[in-house]
């Protein structure tokens, strides 16, 4: 925020100082007068420090739209690698009119603070299709749950996929090899092939595909959505959510 008022600031002083170019070569003043008029300008801006405010106000709407802009430049340089790139889970309507992409970390407590709303808003929508992108940020924990989902898809296909998706986003036990056994053996899949499976190169493939890719998106947090082109960085509400998309439709 004091960085903002400091920009905003000499925003506010530009905007002032432009103002008496009109009639002035602030150039062509003597260092007398250049600090005469700087002392104007001052005096001003503290009998007006309202002044200061709409100043903020103009550069973070200025900063928002360059963000969203370049978001949007972003997410058209990447579109295959976001929407396509044949290794990630896909649900929701796979024939949607909207692709929803999320970025996330399962111990991300934004994460799972969003998930019961994202599922609720393809469920409700129906003209959703989601894409996960395994993306684990916060540590050996967070990796281990990410090899687990992706090695339980692995053997067991897109549906066991999802009901590990589904425990691991609110799962607060071990991380250890017995406990992913007995996850493994609720989920009704091969737990000795899961937890093989967990140290393929494939997954490392996954894995660091991902990254790469949140690279290039500037993402470096989780949960960050990808809705066709507009990219949401944090939680987002489920209203916000369905605005977004009933937005994007009348575009």
């Amino acid at each position: 925020m004091i960085r903002t008022l400091v920009t905003a600031s000499a925003l506010a002083l530009t905007v002032a100082g432009s103002a008496a170019t009109a009639e002035t070569d602030l150039t062509s003043m003597t260092d007398a007068e250049r600090a005469a008029f700087r002392d104007e300008v001052r005096a001003y801006l503290l009998d007006n420090p309202e002044i200061i405010m709409e100043a903020v106000n103009v550069l973070e709407q200025r900063q928002a739209a360059e963000a969203v802009n370049t978001d949007r430049s972003l997410v058209e340089t990447h579109q295959t690698a976001i929407f396509e790139d044949g290794f990630s889970w896909v649900g929701g309507n796979p024939d949607g009119d909207i692709t929803l992409v999320e970025f996330l970390d399962y111990r991300c407590g934004y994460c799972r603070k969003a998930s019961a709303e994202v599922e609720q808003l393809i469920e409700s929508d129906g003209n959703i299709r989601f894409i996960v992108k395994e993306f684990p940020i916060l540590g050996e924990e967070s990796v281990i749950s990410s090899r687990f989902a992706l090695a339980v898809r692995a053997v067991a296909g897109d549906d066991a996929y999802k009901e590990a998706h589904d425990a691991l986003i609110t799962y607060k036990g071990s991380y250890a090899e017995p406990a992913l056994r007995r996850l493994a053996e609720g989920l009704g899949v091969d737990a000795d092939a899961v937890i093989a499976g967990m140290s393929d190169p494939a997954i490392n493939d996954i894995l660091q595909a991902n990254r790469e890719l949140a690279n290039s998106l500037q993402i470096s947090g989780t949960p960050t959505f990808v809705m066709d082109d507009t990219m949401l960085r944090g939680y987002v509400p489920l209203a916000q959510m369905q605005a977004i998309a009933d937005d994007i439709r009348t575009q």
